[in-house]
């Protein structure tokens, strides 16, 4: 009778055993799965900066290209017609070219926002459809490890009652 008690015992505590290590093993999976989805969440983030300092840094080059011609036109001249001339001359040329330049800082600015736009669309979908396949991978794991735990529970309750009607038919046989 004493040895039907400890192999009872030992198949609940196996089957505890079972299920501890299912537990750490399933919380180990969502450990490792949520650090992979950070560092890629980061990584795409320094990707978006990067074409952000882009687009910030040109016009800043527009502003030092039109400040190196206002200082060009403010060069003194010996004749003041021939300077009032070629002021006048530069001054229809330099609006020219702040107008062009002004498109074209335009241009690159909303071409710049699209691009940046798009790229953080792209990475928040990806970063979503990662998430719910870590999340869909943790459920399945989740879940699986669950019903073994069940199914190893279930067997060793069958075992310990077929151990059980042994050890009776055993003892009745004694008798």
């Amino acid at each position: 009778m004493a040895e039907s008690k400890s192999n009872g015992s030992k198949s609940k505590t196996q089957a505890k055993r079972a299920t501890t290590e299912a537990k750490k093993s399933a919380a180990k999976t969502a450990k490792t799965a949520k650090r992979a989805a950070t560092k890629t969440a980061a990584a795409e983030k320094n990707q978006v900066q990067t074409v952000v300092e882009t687009a910030v840094d040109f016009p800043v080059g527009a502003v030092l290209a039109v400040g190196d011609r206002v200082s060009e036109l403010v060069d003194p001249w010996t004749d003041r017609s021939k300077a009032q001339r070629q002021i006048k001359g530069y001054r229809s040329s330099l609006r020219k070219s702040l107008k062009r330049t002004e498109r074209r800082g335009s241009t690159a600015r909303r071409k710049a926002i699209t691009e940046a736009r798009k790229a953080r669309n792209q990475v928040e979908r990806e970063a979503r459809k990662r998430q719910r396949n870590v999340e869909t991978t943790i459920k399945r794991n989740r879940n699986e490890v669950e019903q073994r735990v069940r199914k190893a529970i279930e067997e060793q309750a069958s075992r310990a009652q077929g151990v059980v009607e042994t050890v009776s038919s055993q003892l009745t046989a004694l008798r």
